[in-house]
């Protein structure tokens, strides 16, 4: 999962608004954050490791010049973890362009050989966003043979047409182009979001200044009002002059991934004309039957935070159980890579996390989670809340159990991690120490997330269900996904991690 960010002035500088932008996004990706803009001539970079406070300073301002950029905030799916993986990502050949990139490629390395033997092009990381980046440059330059140096906008899409022909997997894609203008694309199923914006007082011009983003929350801040959802299948152009250009380049059927709504994107953002927040309300209020359904002596309902608030809140104004917030955040320490020592690992829940013990102390709680990935993290809160005196510690997560890891650019464990895999409720409930666990179903999740646009038949659901949308994911793709090196340090590193971030230790 990643944060991408684009804006195409007509005047204004881009840097400010690029780094005000990406603050909003920053929920997407904390391991690393790029920007790159073009002043008409030239581009300037600048990506490193950190968050974006850290990364971009005040003189950035004066060296990233240009009325146009893109933003990128990392958070790794495929390739390593070094500063030289981090985006956006560069190729001089044809025209020169930039590319940010959140998702993930499923057939990177079949596309990976032959880039590099067929195509003789060198490859500078694992990234497969890098590998995109090649494929849409090699299809590019096609088009330039058939149709000529003089239809641009003709050969972009073009060649985007050509690479989603190519390309599997989950893709939304900013690209900018020396001397053509700013380009995005979704892939055919619109799995991760990407939205398109313009000023909002040129909303009714013919030409004006506009924004990509994978999250509408990074509009606002910069004056952009967001025009619509880029559709499934479909590649836009800003050209240099304020024009957008728009093609269907191949057919789409929109099935966005649903653990967007459960977790990834902000609550106050809008994707695919669904609302996050409302959403989690409506999960709220169909996890209250299956609470009301088990039947337990509960004195209070607390939610693990910080986005399991809106379900925890919903559930108790279902039920009439008391809502407590029970657990504190501490906002103020990073993320913890790297911890050497068990006891130091012991404590890594316990520097983010306190219990206010006066909410704990001989109560049955009820503990409202997101979601539950390795439990690892969880199983550690409920043995802090028995320390702090709970009688009896419940258990409910706002969504199914996750039995299957997600390709398409979540970084979730592998099957063997997956705490839910393979185990029945009451032993993933002996698993994590509780008294009782309960379960969304995914049909009332789907339709949590469905009520918001009955225009969205479809959503991928691969990590509760196993259904591949794309295809071509079996169990040979994910035993080599599961022995790859890149997997092996990831759950190495992750293993020492901060333990409340949940993309690695939910």
């Amino acid at each position: 999962m990643c944060g991408i960010l684009g804006i195409a002035n007509q005047q204004d500088p881009a840097f400010a608004e690029l780094y005000d932008g990406l603050l909003m996004l920053q929920h997407r990706g904390q391991d690393a954050a790029g920007m790159v803009t073009y002043d008409d001539s030239f581009f300037q970079e600048r990506k490193a490791n950190g968050l974006v406070k850290d990364v971009f300073k005040s003189e950035d301002a004066q060296k990233l010049i240009g009325r146009i950029g893109l933003g990128h905030v990392r958070y790794p799916t495929a390739g390593s973890l070094s500063a030289t993986q981090a985006q956006p990502f560069f190729v001089n050949v044809p025209y020169g362009i930039f590319l940010v990139h959140n998702g993930n490629i499923t057939n990177a390395e079949a596309q990976r050989t032959k880039i590099t033997s067929k195509y003789s092009r060198h490859l500078r990381t694992d990234s497969d966003s890098e590998v995109l980046l090649n494929v849409l440059a090699d299809k590019i330059a096609d088009a330039i043979k058939v149709n000529g140096a003089d239809e641009p906008i003709r050969n972009l899409f073009s060649g985007v047409k050509m690479t989603m022909e190519r390309i599997q997997g989950a893709y939304s894609v900013i690209c900018l182009i020396a001397g053509i203008g700013m380009l995005a694309f979704r892939d055919p199923h619109g799995i991760r979001p990407l939205s398109v914006a313009k000023r909002a007082n040129q909303i009714s011009d013919e030409k004006g200044d506009f924004s990509f983003a994978s999250e509408d929350i990074a509009f606002g801040i910069n004056g952009f009002e967001k025009m619509r959802d880029v559709r499934p299948g479909e590649a836009i152009l800003i050209d240099l002059n304020g024009q957008m250009h728009s093609f269907q380049a191949a057919e789409g059927s929109l099935s966005p991934c649903i653990f967007e709504y459960v977790y990834l994107a902000r609550t106050d953002s809008l994707l695919d004309g669904i609302s996050v927040y409302k959403t989690q309300l409506r999960m709220g209020q169909t996890l209250a039957k299956q609470i009301e359904k088990a039947n337990l002596e509960i004195d209070s309902i607390i939610p693990v935070p910080d986005s399991a608030r809106p379900v925890a809140l919903e559930v108790a104004n279902q039920t009439g159980i008391n809502y407590r917030e029970g657990l504190v955040k501490n906002r103020y320490i990073g993320r913890t890579f790297i911890m050497p020592g068990q006891e130091e690992r012991k404590k890594s829940v316990r520097r983010k996390l306190n219990t206010i013990r006066l909410e704990m102390q001989d109560r049955n709680i009820l503990l409202i989670d997101d979601s539950i990935v390795r439990g690892n993290t969880l199983k550690k809160i409920v043995q802090m809340c028995r320390e702090a005196g709970a009688k009896k510690v419940y258990v409910a997560s706002a969504a199914p159990p996750v039995q299957y890891p997600n390709v398409y650019g979540i970084d979730m464990p592998t099957r063997s991690e997956l705490i839910a895999n393979g185990r029945t409720n009451e032993e993933i409930c002996k698993e994590l120490g509780a008294d009782g666990l309960i379960y969304q179903k995914l049909e009332d999740l789907i339709w949590a997330a469905q009520a918001g646009n009955e225009d969205v038949k479809n959503f991928d659901c691969s990590c509760f269900d196993g259904k591949y949308i794309t295809g071509s994911i079996d169990d040979a793709y994910l035993n080599a996904l599961e022995g790859s090196e890149r997997v092996a340090f990831k759950i190495n590193d992750m293993s020492n991690a901060d333990g409340t971030d949940k993309h690695a230790n939910a």
